[in-house]
């Protein structure tokens, strides 16, 4: 199993710079990863670079609290296309998911997926906030409205991913998903074990020393 081809090399934040970028790109080449993850005004930038490497781009959509208005996440997203992301990680509507409001929750996601024109579109649901009546909730509604994955955490909640949250995603969307862990993946053994329980890809910040098998005290839940 080839862990670097499970990561999305990431990098978020209000001051990350180009020079940040550029080596996020760097490494990511060097150690194929499946994508770097990049904010919006990154992608252009970073499709550029990654252009025959089989590294894929990845951005973020209503990040990081999810509280913007489908119509906004669905431009969001055209625009990120238009500038070269080939894969889209929205934050979906956390207080929606929390109110049990179904078609609140599918509007949301689907003016993404329908956005994204066929690309992968990962659903961040910020586990952090839930039950597990609400994760299984969410879940189930991201299948039907045609995401691709079900993500765990944007990064910037109390917490990232759990094996706990990895258990119960999988058993609401069994085959019909994807499931992507994210936030405080520290280790090779805790990516190991996230991908045992079910996890299809990891986001990280520590994606190097993860697969050097090091393991990384970052001061932030990515």
């Amino acid at each position: 199993m080839k862990l670097n081809t499970y990561i999305d090399h990431t990098k978020l934040g209000p001051i990350v710079t180009l020079s940040d970028i550029d080596t996020l790109i760097d490494e990511a080449i060097e150690h194929q990863f499946k994508s770097v993850c990049v904010s919006p005004i990154w992608v252009a930038h970073a499709k550029s670079r990654l252009e025959g490497t089989g590294v894929l781009v990845c951005t973020v959509v209503g990040f990081p609290f999810g509280t913007h208005l489908p119509k906004v996440k669905a431009f969001e997203t055209k625009e990120a296309i238009k500038q070269g992301a080939d894969e889209i990680d929205m934050v979906v509507d956390v207080d929606a998911v929390r109110s049990k409001d179904r078609n609140r929750v599918s509007k949301d996601i689907k003016a993404v997926v329908k956005a994204a024109q066929g690309r992968t579109v990962k659903v961040i649901i910020e586990t952090a906030y839930l039950d597990k009546k609400q994760i299984t909730f969410v879940s189930k509604i991201a299948v039907k409205a045609g995401a691709t994955f079900v993500k765990t955490s944007t990064g910037y909640a109390s917490r990232g991913a759990s094996v706990e949250d990895i258990v119960t995603i999988k058993k609401a969307v069994g085959d019909d998903a994807l499931i992507k862990a994210s936030g405080g993946i520290r280790s090779k053994e805790d990516a190991l074990l996230m991908i045992e329980k079910g996890a299809n890809r990891l986001g990280t910040s520590s994606g190097v020393k993860l697969i050097k098998g090091e393991t990384s005290d970052g001061n932030t839940t990515y």
